[in-house]
């Protein structure tokens, strides 16, 4: 049925309960109400026996004063049956009628079990004294049939009280779970610290889970550190002597065509460098209001002196956007970058791209468009795996076929969606879902943002797109 846990153990639990209580109630109708019946109309019956005795063998005045005796310290009245009396009988009910039988059997056929005569409630039952028919008259408490209210309201209030327990203990065995559920979606999200569990719970399994739990999160934690440390140390020990060897060359080759491409190769080598670390780069990331706007309007200033750039810029100013702004601006430079690339028009030898943005309830949705010619349909999937490159990608450029694996991975990071598709009318378009801030963070002036990345530099020489498509 598609349940989560709590539910579904709630309604095992409930369906366990209802056939209790099931059980329960025909225990109670074997053990006590039929007992409890037939040992009513034997009292009946013996006090019909007993008052027809004592009548009959008493004179008139003893006979009055024992009739006043019974109704006022028994609350039995005994009177005469009349052939105009009206009657209404027991309701008709199992109980009822195995009262009326057994006082049929013990007093004759012919006796008459009503709960009401002549408009007077009570338990009403006929018996013959001399041959005369009388009524003995008694309080109606005497007799407590099933079927009235009572036991109704009883069972009612245990069902209640047992479905109550029932999602008390579903949800006391459910916490754990979610707790582990909870702890894991954070350890997922490289939030190491805040996935720490209870390791003095009372029950020895869920402690054992979540000790071990804790104990696998500190490791993964360790694990990253030491992959930070550890690129970190690699950069550095990479980009000195990288930074040695391009001086050597700049400075011993004579020939200027030679130390050109050698003095590229070498960018190249430091740019996949920078694209293995952005790669790596840890899952967590703080979120905060920024102004979308002000961000893309920073990445379109940095290369507005790109000849090989046309861009077209519809994005709302008061649209804002839950995202890391650093990681938001790479994320269009290397959409930008990627276009410049391998989206150029063979007649004019230059990238148009256009780039809206729209807002829908608690989402923003960007959308970064190039007028090339497209990729192959069976690649699109493809496209955001690391190391994928295109047919277009191998043979235009040598990067290392990270860049639109770095934009899916960072997008992630942020809380939102990546999505490659080639337009209809032609070039491929980057879907970026973000979400969706309602103001800026106090003391956030969106120029003060759009003037600080704004350096102006050279079109690198480097696999600036995640992953390089025909004509991404």
């Amino acid at each position: 049925m598609g349940l989560n846990l709590f539910w579904r153990t709630f309604f095992l639990l409930a369906l366990l309960l209802a056939g209790s209580v099931v059980a329960w109630l025909q225990t109670l109708r074997a053990l006590e109400f039929e007992p409890r019946t037939l040992h009513t109309a034997q009292q009946i019956a013996s006090l019909a026996n007993l008052s027809r005795a004592a009548l009959v063998y008493s004179d008139g005045m003893a006979r009055a004063s024992l009739i006043k005796t019974m109704a006022e310290q028994e609350g039995v009245r005994i009177l005469a049956l009349e052939p105009q009396d009206h009657f209404e009988l027991l309701d008709n009910t199992p109980l009822a009628n195995r009262l009326a039988d057994e006082l049929k059997d013990r007093l004759g056929p012919d006796t008459i079990v009503a709960q009401s005569v002549n408009g007077e409630n009570g338990l009403w039952v006929s018996f013959h004294i001399n041959g005369e028919p009388n009524w003995l008259l008694m309080d109606r408490s005497r007799f407590s049939p099933v079927g009235e209210r009572s036991w109704l309201i009883w069972l009612l209030t245990a069902a209640t009280l047992s479905l109550a327990g029932a999602a008390a203990i579903a949800r006391l065995i459910n916490r754990p779970l979610k707790q582990l559920s909870r702890a894991a979606n954070r350890v997922k999200d490289g939030d190491f610290e805040a996935s720490h569990l209870d390791e003095e719970v009372v029950t020895s399994e869920i402690r054992e889970v979540n000790i071990g739990f804790n104990r696998m999160a500190q490791k993964l934690a360790k694990l990253e550190q030491d992959r930070a440390v550890m690129l970190a140390g690699i950069s550095h020990d990479l980009r000195t002597p990288l930074a040695r060897l391009r001086l050597e060359t700049e400075m011993s080759v004579s020939d200027e065509v030679a130390r050109e491409h050698m003095v590229a190769d070498i960018v190249q080598l430091d740019a996949t460098i920078d694209k293995f670390l952005d790669y790596a780069r840890p899952d967590h990331v703080t979120l905060t209001p920024i102004n979308l706007h002000a961000v893309i309007s920073s990445c379109v200033y940095a290369v507005q002196d790109y000849g090989e750039l046309m861009i077209t810029m519809t994005v709302p100013k008061e649209l804002n956007v839950l995202a890391d702004e650093i990681e938001l601006a790479r994320v269009v430079s290397n959409l930008l970058e990627n276009a410049r690339r391998y989206a150029k028009s063979e007649l004019t030898g230059i990238a148009q791209v256009d780039i809206s943005a729209r807002g829908r309830k608690n989402w923003v949705l960007v959308e970064l468009r190039d007028h090339g010619s497209g990729v192959p349909p069976e690649q699109l999937s493809n496209l955001t795996e690391p190391f994928f490159r295109g047919d277009s990608a191998r043979t235009a450029a040598a990067g290392a076929g990270l860049g639109l694996s770095i934009v899916d991975k960072t997008v992630q990071r942020m809380g939102g969606t990546f999505a490659l598709s080639n337009s209809p009318t032609g070039g491929l378009m980057a879907h970026i879902q973000l979400q969706r801030a309602t103001s800026l963070a106090d003391g956030q002036d969106p120029k003060q943002r759009l003037m600080r990345p704004a350096t102006k530099r050279k079109p690198p020489q480097q696999d600036a797109a995640p992953v390089d498509t025909a004509a991404a």
